[in-house]
């Protein structure tokens, strides 16, 4: 590509390129839906991917959250894992009904339990917006000017879409800049609890086996879609279950929401995450972790208060960990040094190229350098590590909504935008638990931990906790709030800026009192740090496709993505790991470990072992690229089938963040077969595996 060529011809050249779906490397790459490497699939596994395959599968694909599910009836039924739906499950849960502990069934329509707050959404249609967002940036502006230049313009776009379709949209950056797509959903917001397993079923081997394989875990829970008060009706646009199953060798398609990757990142970046980013997210979890596990040892209440977000963290935890020894390991970074180097010798040798590209890389090394000198203030001020309580976020967000709602929808804070009013709204008005001793014990750790790491004599610790220690601001914060009443948050952003201002309420008087130093370091960061790197890696991504052509897919963005791979076994240690575990498995790894926890077994399970058949398969390894976010993806055959549903990765696979390994990355799947005996023998719940079957149909 040479200079005088336009940068609108450049994208044409780099989406046309897209659409020759070039052969890519074997099994890797989370595709989006609207550039398939269908040429690819057919030649190294023989099969063909058709514009209707692809459009069933995406129809019948979920984001849930942050993580994923599909579509398994005709009555909007919904597949996804446990630890997808734990916070629904943990939500619905009280002291005396404990569904986490001891599992939930709807034998009727009319037991399916509303989860308030709850919005499941399902991908549209995508369109590629890039020239509008770039026709926002004008000659001459700065990188942090075009960077707010084209937000405004995303902005807008979202807007107008969500108008005129009645769809939330979501403008999409891709190749960290080089792409925007536009995202369109349809949200269902009546979500219905239909069937969860035990916990410790769910779960099976506990944190000692997460990240691990073999792995005998039912990680799945099922809920239901309504549309005005009855199961929404979602023709033929839902997977039916394999009940064969798959063997070994098979091709399967994963469908899932991957969450944001580094594969694109340069090695500075890699190397800031190694020794900067990845060891102060551990130290903060870590900090969280000890203070959780302190709170839940007091007893059985104070577990089930603390169960989901401990899980969540130990999950967190193991993944970073690994991420960190991915990124620790000199393989791993020669790899990734030398495929630099070699883009960058490639685009020296032509004097146009390097003009156009040549100074990404180091752009992108002053910005993670400037970075550094951010990261501390950013992360107690902007990012509230020092203020570990549901009710700060609350107070943060009523001070922003009203703030931001009265500038022009270009000018506001993204996440303030107008098309996001509905979701703030759902944050802000749905009642979700609320435990005062468990909200003080985390605020007050955090403030000892900001007070820790920032020193007593920084302003900001100052203006938080004035003369008093950690525990005491903790409590008189909490103790004085009204926040936890949702009638008091209506009326204060009903009253808008005349409210807030008016409020006495502590803590909404903390958020506007750090906002301004909140703002201050925001704007440092994505004026010397976010806008550089997005020009920079958008010269990146050009610099990839004019050297390699299509054969670099976008980094994931939580947006639907396509992964085809195979069942395949693999060898750790010099040992053959067989692709599939079986409730044999199961009762054997209880056993070897005298059914000691994390290894004992529910006691369904116990009393239900003879009507079992212990052959069935239980988990499954495959090779499709996974990340975290693809939680709760299905696993689906050539026939567009169900024959699994992800819940993990093995411990190889969490370098994945940065780099795709086929030979040990191994993605690990429920076996749907297992789901259906589990429900027909161990929980009784024919009727839903029938309604998953397709046996029944379901009645209002």
């Amino acid at each position: 590509m040479k200079p005088r060529e336009s940068f609108t011809a450049l994208l044409a050249i780099l989406v046309s390129v897209l659409a020759f779906h070039a052969i890519p490397r074997a099994d890797e790459g989370f595709w989006p839906y609207n550039s398939i490497p269908k040429a690819a699939i057919k030649q190294q596994y023989g099969f063909e991917v058709t514009d209707q395959w692809l459009a069933h599968l995406q129809l019948a694909s979920v984001r849930f959250g942050g993580a994923s599910g599909s579509i398994v009836s005709p009555d909007g039924l919904v597949l996804t894992n446990h630890h997808v739906g734990l916070g629904a499950i943990s939500q619905l849960s009280t002291p005396e009904k404990d569904y986490v502990k001891n599992g939930f069934y709807a034998a009727t329509r009319e037991q399916e339990l509303k989860v308030p707050g709850v919005e499941l959404l399902v991908l549209q249609s995508i369109e590629d917006v890039t020239p509008k967002v770039n026709a926002a940036v004008k000659a001459g502006m700065s990188a942090a000017d075009a960077f707010t230049a084209r937000r405004a313009a995303m902005t807008a776009i979202e807007k107008e879409s969500q108008a005129a379709t009645g769809l939330r949209s979501e403008a999409v950056t891709l190749y960290q800049g080089a792409l925007y797509h536009l995202y369109r959903y349809k949200v269902y917001s009546d979500v219905r609890l239909v069937f969860a397993p035990e916990y410790q079923t769910a779960f099976y081997g506990g944190d000692p086996d997460n990240f691990t394989y073999p792995r005998f875990c039912l990680d799945m829970s099922v809920f239901r879609l309504y549309e005005n008060g009855r199961p929404a009706r979602t023709g033929d646009h839902y997977l039916k279950i394999a009940t064969a199953g798959s063997k070994e060798g098979d091709l399967v398609f994963t469908s899932g929401h991957p969450g944001a990757t580094q594969r694109l990142n340069t090695v500075a970046h890699l190397e800031y995450l190694r020794d900067t980013g990845l060891p102060t997210t551990i130290k903060t979890l870590e900090r969280r972790h000890a203070l959780l596990r302190k709170y839940a040892a007091q007893g059985a209440e104070q577990a089930r208060q603390a169960q989901q977000e401990l899980f969540g963290i130990e999950n967190s935890l193991k993944s970073i960990r690994g991420q960190l020894r991915g990124l620790q390991d000199k393989d791993l970074m020669a790899k990734k040094t030398a495929a630099e180097k070699r883009l960058r010798d490639a685009i020296a040798g032509d004097p146009a190229r390097q003009q156009a590209y040549g100074d990404a890389w180091d752009a992108v090394a002053r910005a993670r350098q400037a970075a550094k000198q951010y990261d501390l203030e950013r992360n107690f001020t902007e990012g509230a590590v020092g203020l570990n309580t549901q009710l700060f976020g609350t107070a943060r967000t009523i001070v922003r909504l009203v703030a931001e709602s009265g500038k022009p929808d270009a000018d506001r804070l993204p996440e303030f935008a107008e098309a996001r009013r509905p979701v703030i709204d759902r944050g802000l008005f749905t009642a979700r638990p609320l435990y005062p001793a468990y909200e003080e014990a985390k605020l007050a750790d955090s403030l000892a931990f900001m007070q820790e790491e920032l020193g007593e004599a920084s302003p900001i610790v100052k203006k938080i906790l004035g003369d008093k220690t950690p525990e005491v601001r903790a409590a008189e914060l909490l103790d004085r709030t009204r926040l936890g009443d949702i009638a008091t948050r209506k009326q204060l952003v009903a009253g808008g800026q005349a409210a807030v201002d008016a409020s006495t309420d502590p803590l909404i008087v903390l958020a506007k009192a750090i906002d301004p130093e909140s703002r201050a370091i925001r704007k440092k960061v994505e004026d010397e740090v976010t806008s550089v790197e997005r020009a920079s890696y958008a010269k990146i991504a050009q610099a990839v496709f004019a050297i390699d052509g299509p054969r670099a897919y976008p980094d994931a963005t939580s947006t639907l993505r396509l992964s085809y791979g195979a069942v395949k076994s693999y060898v750790e240690n010099g040992q053959r790991i067989a692709p599939y575990t079986t409730f044999a498995g199961l009762y054997e790894r209880a056993a070897q470990h005298k059914e000691q926890p994390p290894y004992d077994l529910a006691p369904r399970w116990v009393e239900k072992k003879a009507a079992l058949d212990l052959a069935t398969p239980l988990n499954v390894v495959t090779t499709n690229d996974i990340v975290g976010g693809n939680s709760g993806s299905s696993v689906v055959n050539t026939k567009g089938e169900l024959v699994g549903l992800v819940f993990d990765g093995n411990i190889q696979s969490l370098p994945g963040y940065f780099i795709y390994d086929e030979p040990v990355n191994r993605a690990i799947a429920v076996d749907v077969r297992a789901v259906v005996e589990a429900l027909r023998k161990a929980y009784d719940a024919g009727a839903l595996a029938d309604e998953m079957t397709g046996r029944r149909t379901g009645t209002d």
